[in-house]
């Protein structure tokens, strides 16, 4: 997989190398990239550190500032946890394990200031805002019976009986608005195309949970599942 990615992106930078040569005063440059995203503050207490893929435009409005319109899918990392089952409230009950996954969608509209120096490594800041849509599931493993079920394009034929299952307990969502923060370094590739790496700070401003009759995981009865995020990301321009 990584070597299909590396070959895809030198085909893009040839493909697009004659087009830049011809139209230099090119107005519109597409991105495409991917990396590793930190879950920093309170989210790396229930959710691990994950992945994502970038796919953006930028209008270049002069020779330094651009205006760009992102969109990005994050995959995190599942959390697991424990918490007292028991058959009655009455009963101490029996630690039992939870998992908790979340994947991340996002689309961004920022501002980018480059640097004013034509150079082949050119850095650049920006800044932005986005809607960010976050879906969480909360399972715990169980036990189920399935009858015999048999099907090649599964690969799977079993006779029937009791298998490993997962029950959700949990399926929730919630889509805020939050404010991106970051920079980064292009690199001129060729005449039609660039590399870069670049960092962004991302902070969510989720929905406020109250209850008075459950305490949280945290010890508070009232917790504001605000989001902060730094992903890294690897990619090609042009």
């Amino acid at each position: 997989m990584r070597h299909t990615s590396l070959v895809l992106a030198a085909a893009l930078v040839v493909v697009a190398s004659p087009v830049r040569a011809q139209d230099p005063d090119k107005k519109v440059t597409v991105e495409l990239g991917a990396g590793y995203t930190w879950t920093l503050s309170d989210v790396k207490d229930y959710f691990g550190d994950g992945y994502h893929f970038n796919f953006g435009v930028t209008y270049e409005a002069s020779r330094l500032i651009g205006i760009e319109g992102l969109y990005s899918f994050n995959g995190l990392g599942d959390k697991d946890f424990t918490l007292p089952v028991s058959a009655t409230p009455l009963d101490g009950g029996v630690p039992t394990p939870f998992t908790a996954s979340m994947n991340m969608q996002y689309g961004t509209a920022s501002l980018i200031v480059k640097s004013p120096t034509e150079s082949r490594v050119r850095p650049y800041g920006l800044t932005g805002v986005g809607i960010y849509y976050r879906p969480v599931t909360v399972t715990t493993p169980g036990v189920g019976f399935v009858p015999g079920f048999c099907s090649p394009w599964y690969y799977y034929c079993v006779p029937g009986g009791f298998v490993p299952v997962d029950n959700v307990i949990g399926d929730r969502s919630s889509t805020d608005f939050g404010m991106v923060f970051g920079g980064g370094v292009n690199i001129r590739a060729s005449e039609a195309a660039s590399v870069f790496v670049e960092i962004r700070y991302h902070y969510i401003w989720g929905p406020e949970i109250n209850s008075n009759a459950v305490q949280t995981l945290s010890g508070t009865n009232t917790v504001k599942a605000n989001g902060q995020f730094l992903p890294i990301t690897f990619g090609i321009r042009f």
